[in-house]
This record gives structure tokens, C-alpha cells and sequence, in this order.
């Protein structure tokens, strides 16, 4: 590693066995998950719960109360925001987090609107 130039942070790096615990990594949770129909298990990768806080976050600074721009405008930066995060999180099982976002969007822009 210091032959390319690079450090190992000690307090954030540990050693995990993905097949029973879950991890953390450039924004997925890498690990065992339970498949919802057969009841079987697979190792996969979906959006971790951070990442979907921190985006639910930012959903919330673009329709803030104090926001008056016109909704046209306020839907092309919430959409390009939107699109940016799926298209990052294509990737493993996203049906979780892909509705944990969409019914804060909903709710989110229901009372933005309605304000």
C-alpha cells in the first residue's frame, strides 16, 4: 500500500465475513440478504441505509419551506437529483431503498405543493 502511495485508516478498517455480516462500501451494503419469495439466502449488494438518509436529507434541503422558486424549476433539480442517485445505485437489490425514497418524495412534494 505505501509503495502506491496509500494509508490504511486503522480506526475504520476491519475485516468482515461477508457471507454473515453485513459491510459498508462506496455507498452499498455489501452482504447476506433474504429473499422475499423463496425464503432463500444470497449474497448482494443494495444502497446502504446511510446513503438513503442522505438523500432523503437532500430531498428535504431542495423543498424546504422557505423555498418560492417556481415548481417547474424545483422539479428539474429534484429529478436530476433523483436520476443521478438511481443511476449510481443500478446495481444489487434496490427495492427497498428505491421505496423508502419514493414515499419521502411523494410526501415531500405533496407538501411543498401544498404549501
Amino acid at each position: 500500500m505505501t509503495k502506491l502511495g496509500l494509508t490504511l485508516n486503522e480506526a475504520k478498517t476491519t475485516l468482515k465475513n461477508a457471507r454473515k455480516e453485513h459491510f459498508d462500501f462506496l455507498g452499498y451494503a455489501f452482504g447476506p440478504y433474504h429473499h422475499r419469495k423463496d425464503g432463500r439466502w444470497y449474497l448482494g449488494a443494495s444502497p446502504s441505509k446511510k446513503n438513503v438518509r442522505r438523500l432523503t436529507a437532500k430531498i428535504d434541503e431542495l423543498l424546504v419551506r422557505g423555498n418560492h422558486d417556481p415548481w417547474p424549476q424545483v422539479c428539474e433539480r429534484l429529478n436530476a437529483m433523483l436520476r443521478g442517485w438511481s443511476t449510481y445505485f443500478s446495481h444489487g437489490t434496490r427495492l427497498m431503498a428505491y421505496r423508502a425514497v419514493d414515499h419521502h418524495v411523494y410526501e415531500s412534494v405533496r407538501h411543498f405543493l401544498r404549501r
